[in-house]
Order: C-alpha cells, then structure tokens, then sequence
C-alpha cells in the first residue's frame, strides 16, 4: 500500500480506536523488486542494552493457560470478556494508558525510565528530524528527497539498509528460497482463539507482531502465542507513525512494550516491527539501544482494508497473486515477508482460507526468525527457535512444550469487540512490581 493511502486508513483507524479501543491496522506500501541481501544476523548491540533482559514476569518454560471461557470459547462476547490472571495483576501507575503515547502517565518522568533514557549516548544520535504529520493524519513528505534519501527514510523510499553506522539494518525477506514469511500484526486479538487453534491444526509457526497496550488488556492471548511456539515481537506501545513522535516517545513505545511482554510471556523481544512500516535511522538508532531490529516486510496483502476502503474480493485476488509467487520462481533464490493481520474476523478469515494453499505452493512456511536463522529472538537464552536447517512449517521453540488450551478450530475467527479487559484497574505485588520496574537495561 502506498503512503498516500496512510489518510484513509489513519482516518479508519482512528474510528476503529475509539469505538473499540482496540489494535489499529498496520499498513503501508509494499515492494517486491529484489533488493540487496538483508543482514539479518548482523544485529548491533548497543551498551543501554547489553547487559541483560528485563527481569521479573511470567517464566516463560513455565506457563499454564486456564481452561476458562476466555480462552476456550469461539464466541466473541465470551472471548472478549475482561479477565484477571492470578500472579500477574498490573498496578496502572507502573505503565503508560493504555492505548496513548507511552509517555503517558508520568512515564516519561519516571526513576525507571529516566534511569534507561540517561544510559544512552545521545550524542550519537542522528540527525534525522522528527518528522510532520498532515492535518489528515498521514505523513508530511515536503522537502525531503526521495532520491537522495539521507536518513533511509523507508515510508519515503523503502530503504532497508541504514545510512548511518551503528545500527541494525531492516529484515525485509526470508534468506531461505521459496520461503512464505509467516507475520500477524496488532495483536493479541482477545477474539483469537478459532484462529491460534487453526494455526495450531496447521502447524504453523509466525512472526507475532504484538501491541504492547493490548498485551496488557488480553495476557492469555499473548501467553498463548508463546506457549504455541509463536515468534514474538514488539508492535509499539499505541500504534503511531514513529517517525512523527520525540526521542522519548520512541523510546517509551518500544520500551513499554518490550517491558510489557517481557512481563506477561517471560521473554523480552529483540525485534520489532514499526506501524505503517514508518522507520528512518534516527528511529532505528533508538530502537536499536533496546538491542532492537526492525522487521519489514515485501508483500502487503492490505488486508486490514478488506471490506472497509477496498472490496473484501480484492484482497482474495492478492492472495492469490501471492500464492502463484510460489509457484513461478519468483522466489527460486530468497522468500518474502508478508504482511498480514490478527486484527479482526475478517483478517482472521482469510488467512485460514489462504494458508492451506500457501504452504502447497512454497517449500516453507515460517516465522522470521525461522526463516533467517535467527535461533535467539529473545534476550533471554532459555527460549530458542529451531535452527532452518532442522526446521520444516513445525518449527518450535524450547517454551511451546503443549498445545493450546482451545478445542479445535471448526469455523471462522469472531469479530473483536470493544470489550476491554479489567486488568489496568488491578494492582500488583510489590515484590512483582518491584522486580519489573528495574531498570536492566544497564550500561
């Protein structure tokens, strides 16, 4: 999807959000000519975060999912009832609001962050401005150059490969050939369940691009998507263009969410995936002092438009424009990274009717970090993908040692809802607290 479609779907979005609080859409314009090779394993380490991950949170070997209506139910108003997890309770002074900038609610002036925000060399930062929005919510592109593109500015030009030294270059495709690259956005979804239980049956792995306001609201969800031997990585704190927001807001979007999952799933993601795809090199520079790597992709199905700005039978024919991508050599030497979405029924939908086809017309089927040969997606050691090499569409990770809780899938994925889960009323231990509001992130 091109830019100059951000103003409808930033005005869909922005409908979407305040009727139902919930993941906006993630979409931006998608490139299919080759591009030089992607340096996917050559990720910078900055010194904010070396030391270690996050502590504290769930153990991540170590979780139960409840039989509960929530989790096992495929009817909307059930799933999508609020919900309390015993251990996990969340006190709303720790973190942003949810589903605002996440230097909300003191954030931003807070021990914790100020802590990790002075740890950074600010000095190294480059020079790249924060950039403008249009009154209609898209991208102000006035004066910059395409062509020159000083600040691999990707919404302007899709540059992948930082202009600037020292920071992690985008993935944008799977280094295996005939490879699908297998990527949800906005999630977790609370009305997921058919859906998770579909890929399950499938045995497919993907690439969770996880937003961090509703890994708080809907924790099972994204406990799930671990458990299930899912890949998962940052989204954001609120799903804006990151290019627009300040150094501090950055940094909060990203860290809020790394903090987020690492307290809800264990594990603390050393990837990441910015909305709209709006990243340029002072952005990466931040996310890369989070030990953080950009994850783009190079086909967009725009299937979060489907039955809202374009007709639902448009984005079945790029489906299958995309599945005869596997068949005609167009990937005979890398595979792609296709852009799709947990964010609603219909989203949900489609890719169950899709993806059997999908995994008849490429060799593989597979998170990004399967399919790049990524073993260690985490900062924590203890969770681990399966080598490519030893690695078919059943690729699991050391943490998803069950199944899911969910009986199996028997018809299309619920629609989500406004429902908004009880959990930032909660308030948590203070030991727990304690442990989460460490600032690890240390030089």
């Amino acid at each position: 999807m091109h830019w100059k479609s951000f103003v409808a779907l930033t005005t869909l979005a922005a409908a979407a959000q305040a009727a139902e609080k919930k993941a906006v859409s993630s979409a931006a314009k998608s490139s299919t000519t080759a591009a030089p090779k992607s340096t996917a394993a050559a990720a910078t380490t900055s010194a904010a975060a070396a030391a270690s991950p996050l502590t504290g949170g769930t153990n991540p070997l170590a979780i139960t999912i409840p039989s509960i209506p929530q989790t096992t139910s495929y009817d909307v108003n059930t799933e999508c009832q609020a919900y309390s997890v015993p251990g996990l309770t969340i006190d709303p002074k720790q973190w942003p609001n949810i589903w605002e900038t996440a230097t909300t609610n003191g954030m931003n002036t807070s021990a914790e962050f100020t802590s990790l925000y002075n740890s950074i060399d600010w000095t190294k930062k480059p020079t790249a401005p924060v950039r403008k929005a249009t009154a209609a919510g898209g991208l102000d592109f006035t004066g910059y150059s395409a062509t020159t593109d000083p600040d691999c500015w990707w919404s302007s030009s899709l540059c992948t490969i930082p202009k600037a030294a020292g920071i992690n270059a985008d993935i944008y495709r799977c280094e295996e050939p005939e490879t699908w690259g297998l990527t949800y956005d906005d999630g977790p979804n609370c009305s997921h369940n058919a859906f998770y239980d579909f890929l399950q049956q499938q045995n497919l792995k993907a690439s969770m691009f996880y937003i961090g306001s509703n890994v708080l609201d809907w924790p099972y969800g994204a406990m799930r998507g671990l458990k299930d031997g899912h890949h998962i990585a940052d989204h954001t704190w609120s799903h804006q263009l990151m290019t627009t927001l300040t150094d501090q807001e950055v940094l909060a979007e990203l860290y809020y969410t790394q903090k987020a999952i690492k307290f809800v799933t264990g594990v603390t993601p050393k990837y990441w995936r910015p909305a709209f795809g709006d990243v340029d090199d002072r952005v990466r520079w931040i996310a890369t002092q989070l030990n953080l790597t950009a994850v783009i992709w190079d086909l967009d199905t725009d299937d979060w438009a489907a039955g809202n700005s374009v007709p639902e039978t448009t984005v079945e024919q790029t489906y299958q424009d995309f599945i005869t991508m596997g068949t005609n050599g167009s990937y005979a030497t890398y595979g792609n990274i296709v852009l799709t979405h947990e964010i609603d029924n219909t989203t949900m939908t489609l890719a169950m009717k899709y993806l059997p086809q999908i995994k008849a017309a490429y060799k593989n089927v597979l998170d990004v970090a399967t399919c790049n040969n990524i073993t260690n997606p985490y900062m924590e050691d203890s969770v681990t993908m399966t080598p490519f090499g030893n690695a078919t569409t059943t690729n699991t990770t050391t943490a998803a040692s069950g199944s899911g809780v969910a009986p199996a899938a028997s018809g299309s994925a619920a629609p989500a809802t406004s429902a908004k889960s009880g959990a930032s009323a909660l308030t948590a231990p203070a030991s727990l607290l304690a442990l989460v509001a460490l600032a690890v992130f240390a030089q």
